[in-house]
């Protein structure tokens, strides 16, 4: 390709275990994704996983698998790196010809595809450690980095949890300027909430609902509360539903240290055994939380609906509200089962209409992936004592499904409000992109291995041809199995300024406007709605950082997703350390080359059952059925087959297991 010809792309590479890199093009409105572009290894320029790229494509390969050409490139430049720290062992380096006692660094990020040389005197070997990175000379086989920070001895439970957090970029701790800043509002705050209720009021900037019944339905653990519901009956027989969100914006202003510290970490992280908040608790659980029988602010939309759940009327803006109740999910659940206790009117209502807006849009084609989660219990010390399966009851659903109609409908508006004054790129949509061709092909090949089928057309599906698979498999020994495997076929959802739809969602336009305690991108989000409504306006500057915004919360809500986990497997590992010995129901949830894997029943632990452990034979890896099959017993094993299997090895702190099968 002649140089004049060569297009240039900027935004993050992913990259591969073997170092192989993928550049994902910009999304256009109106136009079908393009495939990523593929770097080859030595064409990296020591680009890291997430790093901000410029990129040039230099020609075209043939995909082996599709038999599709498809572009490659190179990184010219690193504009940005994702991270400039990393974690991980100290060891001294195994490998023959590197100069005697070189000390390295196995990163424990398992997207990281070289160690660290670590220069330093009196390096502790053996050690977790925070290593900042310096450079990566040219030629060189490996980049090099010096010590910021002894973690603690590997091995020892409070150093892994600490370094599986501190490896994806989270700290615990606030900065100087953070903890100044919340010391002020301690002392402040309640004063400063008071007076804007009341001003706000009294100009008509905020609409004041302390009067209408209002309440949260959180989990029963919960300590921050960023959403809470009104219900008003009209004398027409219409509904009025406030989804009432708290006003982060208020007490967080552009530019100072809570924001911009905010804006770094852009999402709370839910470890298994602690949560890292993006917010200082003073907020957080405090003066921003929607707690009861406490005057709070909050930005809210609010619809009026007739009794099909069709909006008649909605508005959006600020507002005061006094939460009347504090209902856990399972308390909200009694009083719709029995028919009796507090607020039954009002939730009875809710859930009505709730029912018939998932029903709309399920039959627009919203997926109803509803995999299983899990909850690993702890006691006092940390140790984790039981795995449960956490119950989705309909109170969980009909909050998902009135944040998810605000959510909608803000992007509606501010998308309408933006064309009328002409403003480009002026907010953060949450999009999610049709799902890659490749991906749905091999989902349906698996699919028919499993003995299921999915119409696709030319790499395409739709969400009603989804959502029947989904409703099929519902009961079946391969149901975890199925959903696992066709939410992992979809595309990420991401953050972006540029609108291409939520596929998932079966939206046009959506964001994220319900959680700004814990997300970044919903409070950018609540300050052009006050933009829009009459409140502060937003400046120029802050515009123009929006793309680079969208970006970084993408990354650091990917990031976050990894920590959670790794803590969960970290824990359900510990958990079954004792249990060496016992039997167990499994399914087989992987198939390889080196054996099969698989995933107990009752708690979804996974591990390994080795191909040397199957039996008396040689068994042979038929990539395409998914399955070993053993060449003189023809004994098969294949995905989805229930087994019985005796945990046999357990790997603390390589988080792996190893299974032998039963007889």
């Amino acid at each position: 390709m002649d140089e004049k010809d060569r297009a240039t792309y900027e935004g993050p590479i992913e990259v591969t275990r073997r170092g192989i890199g993928f550049f994902k093009f910009p999304l256009e409105e109106g136009k079908k994704s393009k495939e990523d572009l593929l770097i080859p290894a030595d064409l990296m320029k020591g680009a890291f996983p997430g790093d901000t790229v410029k990129v040039a494509v230099t020609g075209s390969e043939v995909d082996l698998r599709t038999r599709a050409k498809r572009d490659t490139g190179t990184v010219i430049e690193i504009l940005s790196r994702s991270r400039m720290t990393f974690v991980g062992k100290l060891i001294v380096d195994p490998n023959p010809g590197v100069p005697l006692g070189q000390v390295i660094l196995i990163p424990d990020w398992k997207k990281m595809y070289t160690s660290f040389v670590v220069r330093g005197e009196n390096l502790p070997v053996g050690f977790k450690v925070v290593v900042r990175f310096k450079d990566w000379v040219a030629g060189q086989p490996m980049p090099w980095g010096v010590v910021e920070e002894i973690i603690g001895p590997a091995g020892i439970h409070e150093t892994e949890m600490r370094a599986l957090a501190l490896s994806q970029g989270f700290h615990s701790d606030f900065p100087p300027g953070v903890i100044a800043e919340s010391t002020r509002l301690e002392s402040e705050g309640k004063a400063m909430l008071a007076r804007d209720a009341e001003d706000g009021i009294a100009s008509g900037r905020r609409k004041d609902f302390r009067g209408t019944s209002t309440f949260t339905i959180d989990p029963f653990d919960a300590k921050d509360f960023d959403d809470a519901l009104s219900v008003k009956f009209l004398s027409d027989g219409t509904i009025e539903v406030g989804v009432h969100i708290a006003d982060v914006s208020f007490f967080v202003r552009p530019g100072d240290a809570i924001d911009v510290e905010a804006q770094a970490r852009a999402t709370s992280v839910y470890l298994v055994d602690r949560t890292i908040p993006m917010l200082p608790e003073v907020l957080s659980n405090n003066l921003c939380s929607l707690v009861p029988n406490e005057d709070r602010l909050s930005v809210s939309a609010v619809f009026t609906l007739n009794k099909n759940a069709e909006i008649i009327s909605k508005w959006f803006g600020e507002t005061v509200i006094h939460s009347d109740k504090r209902f856990t999910y399972e308390d909200a659940q009694k009083v719709l089962d029995t028919n009796e206790g507090e607020m039954r009117d009002e939730l009875v209502a809710i859930r009505d209409l709730a029912r018939k807006i998932r029903v709309r849009r399920t039959e627009k084609g919203a997926i109803a992936f509803d995999t299983a989660e899990i909850k690993v219990k702890l006691d006092e010390n940390g140790k984790p004592i039981e795995v449960v399966v956490k119950e989705r009851k309909e109170t969980n659903l009909l909050i998902e499904d009135f944040m998810l109609l605000a959510n909608e409908s803000v992007a509606e508006e501010l998308a309408a409000q933006s064309k009328k004054v002409q403003l480009q790129n002026g907010f953060i949509y949450r999009v999610h992109d049709v799902p890659n061709a490749d991906r749905i092909e091999d989902l349906s090949q698996f699919l028919r291995v499993m003995g299921y089928e999915l119409e696709t057309h030319a790499g395409r599906v739709k969400g009603s041809d989804l959502n029947a698979l989904l409703k099929k498999v519902e009961g079946t020994p391969e149901e975890y199995l199925i959903k696992t495997a066709a939410l992992r076929s979809m595309a990420k959802a991401t953050y972006t300024t540029k609108n291409i739809g939520h596929f998932g969602l079966a939206f046009s336009y959506y964001t994220h406007f319900t959680s700004p305690i814990r997300r970044y991108p919903d409070l950018l989000v609540h300050r052009m709605v006050k933009h829009f409504s009459g409140g502060e306006k937003i400046a120029k500057e802050e515009l123009l950082a929006l793309d680079a915004l969208a970006l970084h919360s993408s990354e650091r809500e990917v990031a976050a997703a990894h920590a959670e986990r790794d803590s969960v497997k970290m824990k359900l590992v510990e958990y079954m350390e004792d249990k060496v010995g016992q039997e167990f129901d499994a399914v087989i949830s992987g198939v390889s080359d080196r054996g099969i894997y698989v995933e107990l029943i009752q708690s979804h632990a996974e591990g390994m059952v080795r191909i040397r452990d199957l039996g008396n034979d040689y068994f042979t890896y038929d990539e395409k059925r998914y399955r070993l099959v053993g060449q003189r017993t023809q004994k098969q094993f294949s995905l989805g087959d229930p087994l019985r299997v005796k945990l046999s090895t357990v790997r603390l702190f390589e988080r792996e297991m190893d299974f032998q099968l039963v007889a």
